[in-house]
């Protein structure tokens, strides 16, 4: 009998007569039922959990936390049985906190696999507030999600937290004329500051499903009455697609400060593809 193997992304061979390598990923908001292919008993899992959304405020916010990203490895799995799969939603811009907060991915329940949703962005109108915090998470390893820096010294809308990484966490949002955080373990960077009441400061940096990557920068500062006043966005760490937190704005500014979105990526076979770095590339 002719044996046979698969190879993916140059990583390496999977066992010979194995279960041939397969995935599917979850990228919109909601509850899924996804169903063990014939064949497959082990899977690998990584959530990612939905950014929250800035503050809206008359002078001065934090912006949304960064989601946390939790993985887990060669999870036991039935052919034919059904998992339950949630992907969190996005926080988005509102004067309601509860809507601004970033929903939870999971795999199965959340003391399995989370992804934990960024918290939302906090007004200071008055001279008093808080900072939001970024997401975090359950699984054989992961990252917290970036929070945002409230400044009380400035009128200042504060960038968002970046999305956790797959071996540390997400960079922090600043505000005031500081630069955010860079992401670690192939986090995402937090969004930059601002030092005017006028503009908003820069998205949190995004985070991938395929994998760790590099690392997310922080956002550059943004500046204070020249032509160029926004805080700068963070950059991503590998894939720069999912959970980075939404900057502060002001209200007077029509700017959306939604977080963002959410992802759950399911890969097989778990004994032979394992986050974060092991043949874990699409197929």
């Amino acid at each position: 009998m002719s044996s046979f193997g698969y190879n993916v992304l140059g990583f390496g061979s999977f066992p010979a007569r194995g279960t041939p390598p397969g995935q599917e990923a979850f990228t919109s908001a909601g509850a899924y039922c996804w169903e063990a292919p014939a064949g497959v008993t082990s899977v690998s899992v990584v959530a990612v959990g939905a950014g929250g959304a800035g503050a809206i405020s008359y002078s001065r916010g934090s912006g949304g936390g960064g989601g946390g990203l939790g993985y887990k490895n060669n999870y036991t799995v039935n052919p034919g049985t059904d998992y339950t799969v949630t992907v969190g939603a996005k926080g988005v811009h509102s004067y309601t906190i509860a809507c601004r907060v970033g929903g939870d991915s999971s795999f199965v329940n959340t003391s399995t696999l989370k992804g934990g949703g960024g918290g939302a962005g906090q007004p200071t109108n008055k001279g008093s507030g808080e900072n939001s915090l970024g997401g975090g998470f359950t699984g054989d390893g992961g990252g917290n999600g970036g929070g945002s820096t409230y400044d009380s010294g400035n009128h200042s809308s504060a960038g968002g937290g970046g999305a956790g990484g797959y071996a540390g966490d997400g960079g922090q949002g600043r505000a005031s004329f500081a630069a955010g955080e860079n992401g670690s373990g192939g986090g995402g960077g937090g969004g930059g500051g601002i030092a005017t009441d006028a503009q908003p400061g820069g998205y949190g940096g995004g985070v991938g499903i395929l994998g760790q990557g590099s690392n997310g920068n922080g956002g550059a500062a943004g500046g204070y009455y020249v032509a160029n006043r926004h805080g700068g966005a963070g950059s991503g760490g590998s894939g720069q697609t999912y959970g980075g937190g939404g900057k502060a704005i002001k209200a007077s500014v029509c700017s959306a400060a939604d977080g963002g979105v959410a992802a759950v990526r399911i890969i097989w076979p778990g004994c032979a593809r394992s986050f974060p770095s092991t043949c874990t590339g699409d197929v």
